[in-house]
């Protein structure tokens, strides 16, 4: 038996010598089971982006740091800058760590010091969304928020107050990731083999926002020794002094500076695509909605600029665009249409119309919504088919209408037509026994590109429901005439 430490073990490196023990008790290996959470950070996936792809001649790759512990690429770096500071005497055990932060380092630097029994104190500008502030609590910290409009050297920045509250903790060390050498080397010494590793080198441009500048110079540094010819580019938010004479305030959260960081290093940036919020933030929209994944405004900055690169290559090529973190933080402004419109990134005119939109439109006369009770006989279905010249039929349950379980099935004319056709007795057999299953459902107030998917899977029609009741049947006739008289904006 041996004596299992609680010490990460990150891509390339070998746990520490010292540290906390299981409580001394000795515990048997598992293969494949983690001492602890820091073990887990790095070697996230690589996958391609074939919405996106579409149209565009080179190969599209995500790098997806969300599958870190902390869901974001912070978390690389968190553990490596404690580590440091431990090995340098700066941080002893009980002290307290202190961090200005937009909220991903502040994650990954909370986690590591929940672990190893450090208090934290974060330091954030009044911009970050709710949802980053609240983590951060959640894992025990205390967080200050300062003015975002103010100048780096005013008392009030949060570089100011960080410092200011350093200074005043006794034993307190700030990790200082706009300078801390440990940032950059640890993308050095991880990501960057990660991506090699897992392209087999076939990377030809790399594409990542920045923010201090360590994770696309670490990253950039390394496959460029592998390669010379990998174009690194750089992301960077309109505001940003990176490619601006003068920074200004903007909205994408976590990358751009208004100073120049001593971790980045500014010649292994061979392009620079300036990318403006709106840009940001829509694009950071379509990924979730067109790919699936679930990510913030710097993924979007990343991303479009990604694209804009990709209209110059030929399909020979390689990108790898580096997804920084999730959208859960975001929830509340991203994809939040209010906020969205609010601050002028959707155009108020042209609103997504509402499933209640197009039940409401309709170019022929029709009840609300036809049904056959499922005792009926098929003929009788058959005949309100006719009657009002639908393809579809809802099933209920003796007519109730009063719930969505009232819908017990469906009735569709093309497998009906087949099962008449062959077996012409069954006219007069009950519904039930014909019957297929019932529609999908979809809420009123979702949006009507929510629909679409649906019926692209093979469904001839989707139930709408309002407060857990039936109201109406959308079939692909009703959304291509929705469409074709341009309803889908209101």
């Amino acid at each position: 038996m041996e004596t299992i430490a609680t010490e990460p073990a990150m891509h390339g490196e070998s746990p520490a010598s010292e540290g906390p023990s299981f409580a001394g008790r000795e515990v048997r290996p598992l293969p494949g089971v983690a001492n602890n959470l820091l073990e887990l950070i790095g070697n996230t996936p690589m996958t391609r982006l074939p919405k996106l792809n579409r149209g565009l001649r080179p190969t599209l790759l995500a790098k997806l740091e969300m599958f870190n512990p902390g869901n974001n690429v912070k978390d690389r770096i968190g553990i490596r800058m404690i580590r440091d500071a431990e090995a340098r005497g700066l941080l002893k055990r009980g002290g307290t760590i202190v961090e200005p932060t937009s909220g991903n380092t502040g994650t990954g630097l909370a986690i590591a010091a929940a672990i190893l029994g450090y208090k934290t104190v974060f330091v954030m500008p009044d911009k970050v969304s709710g949802e980053k502030i609240a983590l951060l609590r959640a894992f025990g910290a205390e967080v200050i928020t300062t003015p975002t409009a103010v100048p780096r050297e005013s008392p009030e920045s949060y570089y100011s107050v960080a410092a200011r509250v350093t200074s005043e903790i006794p034993g307190a060390f700030q990790p200082n990731q706009y300078f801390n050498q440990a940032n950059p080397q640890t993308h050095y010494d991880t990501t960057g083999p990660e991506i090699w590793e897992q392209t087999g080198g076939q990377v030809d441009v790399f594409v990542a926002g920045v923010g201090t500048g360590g994770t696309i110079t670490g990253i950039g540094r390394y496959l460029k020794e592998r390669n010379p010819n990998v174009m690194i580019v750089g992301a960077d938010p309109e505001g940003s002094i990176y490619t601006g004479d003068k920074a200004r305030p903007y909205k994408v959260e976590g990358i751009g500076e208004d100073f120049m960081p001593g971790t980045f290093q500014y010649d292994i940036v061979d392009r620079w695509v300036q990318v403006g919020d709106r840009d940001s933030l829509l694009t950071a929209r379509r990924i979730t909605r067109e790919e699936g994944i679930l990510v913030g405004g710097s993924t979007g900055t990343a991303m479009w600029a990604a694209l804009q690169v990709a209209k110059d290559l030929d399909e020979s090529k390689t990108i790898v665009v580096l997804f920084p973190d999730t959208g859960r933080g975001y929830l509340s402004k991203v994809f939040n249409d209010d906020w969205m419109r609010e601050n002028g990134f959707l155009d108020r005119l042209a609103t997504p119309a509402r499933v209640r939109d197009l039940l409401h439109y309709h170019n022929r006369e029709l009840p609300a919504l036809v049904t056959v009770p499922v005792t009926a006989r098929v003929r009788e279905a058959i005949e309100l088919l006719h009657q009002y010249s639908i393809s579809q039929l809802p099933v209920s349950r003796d007519g109730e209408l009063t719930t969505v379980h009232s819908i017990v099935g469906s009735i569709q004319e093309r497998s009906l037509l087949e099962r008449v056709f062959r077996n012409p007795e069954a006219v007069d057999q009950t519904v039930e026994t014909v019957m297929e299953q019932p529609f999908p459902l979809v809420d009123v107030g979702e949006e009507v590109e929510r629909v679409v998917p649906a019926l692209l899977a093979g469904n001839p029609a989707v139930l709408a429901e309002e407060a857990g009741r039936p109201v109406g049947l959308i079939t692909r006739a009703d959304l291509l005439e929705f469409v074709a008289r341009g309803k889908t904006t209101r």
